[in-house]
């Protein structure tokens, strides 16, 4: 279903670029801005699906582009968040999932755009409800829980890392070539391991196991 959207980012080049991969795959762009203000007023005057926008953003050039997003965020607290960087910051991904709920989030390296089939699924899923999360992103959490994810298996640290990054079961059985019965299995084994206990609904679920990461 074709998606409202505002991308805000402060580089023109890699606007347009944005604007194009949205529209070629059907979305609606009304609107693209290059610093925080503008984000948030365009959001609320065009009603915007979702919002995708970089993290340092004109006036200050700092966290500004996040910023923005968390308070419109809290104006609409259904509103789905993407955010894009340059680099990984681990505060800015505790940001996104102090946000919690049962609306989408995602956190994406600007080098996952490249990949445009990705960065179009990302889109779709997070204004879905799911949490996309850069599987570096992923890495460094992992390293920070050391101790706790001794517990689990290589396989199961395969299975956590694509749950992270907001891979379905069956989507999890298709890339790495197992049944997603086997999948199922992993799950189940990992968030015992890890101490979760969640209703079982996969955004909750991945938010759940990212939140246990990051403390």
């Amino acid at each position: 279903m074709p998606l409202n959207v505002v991308p805000a980012e402060d580089s023109p080049l890699l606007r347009d670029g944005l604007i194009g991969v949205l529209t070629r795959f059907g979305h609606r762009v009304p609107a693209a801005v290059g610093d925080a203000g503008a984000l948030v007023a365009a959001v609320r005057e065009h009603s915007s699906d979702i919002v995708v926008t970089d993290v340092h953003m004109p006036p200050d050039n700092s966290d500004d582009g996040l910023r923005a997003a968390i308070a419109l965020r809290r104006e609409r607290p259904a509103l789905p968040v993407l955010v894009l960087s340059q680099y990984i910051e681990q505060s800015y991904a505790a940001h996104l999932l102090d946000l919690g709920g049962d609306s989408g989030i995602g956190y994406l390296l600007k080098d996952r755009v490249g990949d445009v089939a990705r960065f179009v699924d990302a889109v779709a899923g997070v204004a879905a409800g799911a949490t996309v999360m850069d599987p570096e992103v992923v890495r460094q959490l992992l390293r920070r829980r050391h101790d706790p994810l001794q517990r689990l298996t290589p396989r199961e640290r395969e299975v956590l890392s694509l749950m992270a990054e907001g891979h379905s079961n069956a989507s999890i059985a298709r890339e790495l070539f197992v049944t997603e019965a086997a999948v199922n299995k992993h799950v189940g084994s990992i968030l015992r391991k890890l101490d979760l206990h969640v209703d079982g609904r996969g955004h909750r679920r991945v938010l759940a196991v990212l939140a246990h990461l990051r403390t």
